[in-house]
């Protein structure tokens, strides 16, 4: 079993692309309608914006590879990238997605290890994210990985409204 951890650049736009629709569809098409998965998808994944956001100077993404095949993916914001305004100590986890195949693996863990490595790396004090109200199981993983509800926001699905939990864990 190999796992191998690779910085995305903007060569790799169209797999990260194409891994971005596939884990977010995967993640989220049965408990929200086609329409506002679509517009959501088209928003949030096209290759303008996907450019714009590796292009970033505060924002990173991270490949994950088990077996030399192409499992998931990583992206953090600090400074005036996160989505919310935490403050210049922190370090968010805007998407950590693994493709459903690989999940069970410890992939996730390891990502998130990954970032907190990158965050203490940078000095930061804590690390956050923000999960689904309705996604139980990231937010048991979550939990289970130091994590505790610190507030919450609003994230639009289509033209939905849904509430996602906002979770931190201090670093030491």
């Amino acid at each position: 079993m190999t796992i191998k951890i690779k910085k995305c650049s903007l060569e790799d736009l169209e797999i990260l692309q194409q891994l971005s629709i596939e884990t977010f569809n995967d993640t989220f098409k049965d408990q929200n309608s086609p329409e506002n998965m679509k517009a959501y998808l088209v928003r949030a994944f096209n290759s303008e914006q996907l450019e714009k956001e590796l292009s970033n100077i505060s924002s990173e993404f991270f490949l994950i590879c088990f077996n030399e095949e192409l499992a998931g993916y990583l992206k953090l914001n600090i400074n005036d990238a996160q989505s919310e305004k935490m403050g210049d100590e922190s370090l968010e986890i805007e998407r950590i997605y693994i493709r459903y195949k690989f999940q069970g693996k410890g992939l996730g863990k390891y990502l998130l290890n990954k970032a907190m490595e990158i965050a203490n790396r940078q000095n930061k004090k804590m690390i956050w994210l923000g999960v689904w109200q309705k996604n139980e199981n990231a937010i048991v993983f979550y939990k289970k990985m130091g994590f505790v509800q610190t507030g919450a926001h609003s994230f639009y699905m289509g033209d939905e409204k849904q509430i996602d939990f906002i979770m931190t864990k201090t670093l030491i």
